[in-house]
């Protein structure tokens, strides 16, 4: 497929995130264009919303979905966010929780460190920049006397969707819970 203004390369445009919603409008996950135009060709997903743009192919000219709906019911109801690295970076808007500095390479840094039994959890993890990493080492923010930004938490699915949104995914903010319908 191919794009209908020249502004954006193709991979790009069909890489762009959609909202995908259960048949009850829960939100469930978020998938490329070029996942929801297929799941949309195969009779899968009611596309809710679309973006500006257009997509083409020989013989279909479509609106790149921004928002689908499944069709048939999904029985999934965890609200949980799977522990990684590129999540705690998600959930952290990839900002050194010490110095907010938004310039990588980032670390993830323990604020209990391992050694001293602290653990693999989301409230025990932080994104750091490599220096405010080096300089706290194997201490906590307080020894160091490097407060934290912001303390972490562990976020659920709302709130991971909700880092998605930018300019052009207002229309998502309804479904996340951002605003009424």
């Amino acid at each position: 497929m191919t794009m209908h203004n020249g502004h954006q390369k193709n991979g790009s445009l069909l890489n762009r995130s959609v909202l995908v919603l259960n048949t009850n409008y829960t939100p469930l996950t978020i998938c490329t264009a070029r996942r929801a135009i297929c799941l949309d060709y195969l009779d899968k997903v009611d596309v809710l919303e679309s973006y500006g743009e257009e997509v083409h192919s020989p013989s279909v000219t479509r609106h790149l979905p921004s928002i689908v709906k499944l069709r048939d019911f999904v029985n999934f109801n965890s609200m949980g966010v799977a522990l990684s690295r590129r999540n705690i970076l998600l959930r952290d808007d990839h900002n050194c929780q010490y110095c907010a500095t938004k310039s990588g390479p980032f670390t993830i840094d323990h604020i209990v460190p391992k050694e001293r039994g602290g653990s693999d959890a989301w409230e025990n993890l932080v994104t750091a920049c490599q220096p405010c990493n080096r300089t706290k080492g194997n201490r906590t923010p307080d020894e160091a006397n490097m407060p934290l930004k912001r303390h972490p938490r562990k976020p659920n699915r709302i709130h991971y969707f909700q880092q998605f949104i930018k300019d052009h995914q207002t229309s998502w903010r309804p479904y996340l819970f951002l605003e009424p319908f």
